[in-house]
């Protein structure tokens, strides 16, 4: 019996990651069916809601204006039309709607006051509301949990020590102290990386490792694949194999076993048979809808059908909260 720890040593996440294929797979579906119920995929739908003009320095990201990747600049969005996505998100089957704003933090203006007001009218739905807006305070959380925010993404990226070839513009402790203030306003975390940028499998470890040491472990962990963007510093880096994708969603399963694992950036390139052993390997989540903020992503219909070919049915909201007032 797999049980929830806090203490991996990096020679056995390494161990784990270069297990034989198969051998790897089966014991994270075996971690997976122990956690969780294996038939079960939490849907979440993303929406920028303030596009480009980004101060930051990221690498992989065509929203930073340093950049030119013809990107069109859009300011923030209207509260309505937020809505009607969340609305239509939510017709389509999601239970989690995510808001992304191209911020390197978030200032205390009216922008901020338009997102509080997004997040209350989206919370009504009956939606977990999640936001990725960047770098933020204890107070700027609290705020947006008293507005009804569930989960604040906020992603590592990768290994401490890798980071600073990725990102200039903000440090790694920038990124762990605002996961801390979003764990002290009570928001569930939602905190993943990126593979594909140059990484070596010890800094894929180090960074699981990261989010391992965090107590408790970040409710939602997003794995992505780069989608090299033309413009960007990695627009001209390949594709990554399929298998290193299943490889580092089943080690994130065993090491982060309460933690759902969301199958994310590079979905589009693979295929539903490639998807299909993501899933077996422990990921349950995905995102749905045609975009990833301003990336490419299969649409709901490929989706649905793919799921239901699967056997696979959609979790529902806060399933989470109702857990936790169980136990």
């Amino acid at each position: 019996m797999q049980i929830v720890r806090y203490d991996w040593a990096e020679e056995e996440a390494l161990k784990i990651y270069n297990m034989p294929l198969l051998e790897l797979i089966y014991k994270a579906a075996t971690v997976h069916r122990q956690f969780h119920d294996p038939s079960e995929v939490q849907l979440s739908s993303l929406l920028s809601i303030k596009t480009g003009a980004c101060s930051e320095d990221c690498a992989y990201c065509p929203q930073a204006a340093r950049y030119s990747t013809g990107i069109k600049i859009e300011s923030l969005l209207p509260i309505e039309k937020v809505v009607e996505s969340a609305k239509n998100a939510k017709l389509n089957g999601s239970t989690r709607f995510c808001m992304g704003a191209a911020w390197r933090e978030i200032k205390d203006n009216d922008d901020f006051e338009n997102v509080l007001e997004m997040v209350k009218a989206v919370n009504d739905l009956g939606m977990e509301v999640c936001c990725t807006l960047g770098m933020l305070t204890e107070s700027q959380a609290r705020r947006l949990k008293e507005a009804g925010l569930y989960a604040y993404n906020h992603n590592i990226d990768t290994s401490e020590e890798f980071y600073e070839r990725i990102i200039t513009t903000r440090t790694f402790q920038d990124r762990l102290r605002t996961l801390e203030n979003v764990r002290k306003a009570g928001i569930t975390v939602c905190c993943g990386g990126i593979i594909g940028m140059g990484e070596s499998v010890k800094d894929r470890i180090k960074m699981l490792l990261t989010l391992s040491y965090l107590h408790p472990h970040p409710e939602s962990v997003p794995i992505n694949a780069l989608v090299p963007i033309k413009g960007t510093p990695l627009g001209n880096r390949g594709i990554i194999q399929v298998w290193e994708m299943v490889r580092m969603i089943a080690t994130a399963r065993i090491m982060l076993p309460k933690s759902m694992v969301r199958l994310s950036a590079g979905r589009l390139q693979m295929s539903k048979e490639a998807q299909a052993l993501c899933f077996l390997a422990g990921a349950n989540s995905i995102f749905a809808g045609d975009k990833l903020l301003t990336t490419p992503n299969p649409e709901f219909n490929d989706d649905m059908k793919m799921l239901n070919l699967f056997g696979l049915r959609t979790r529902k909201a806060f399933k989470e909260s109702e857990n936790l007032q169980i136990n």
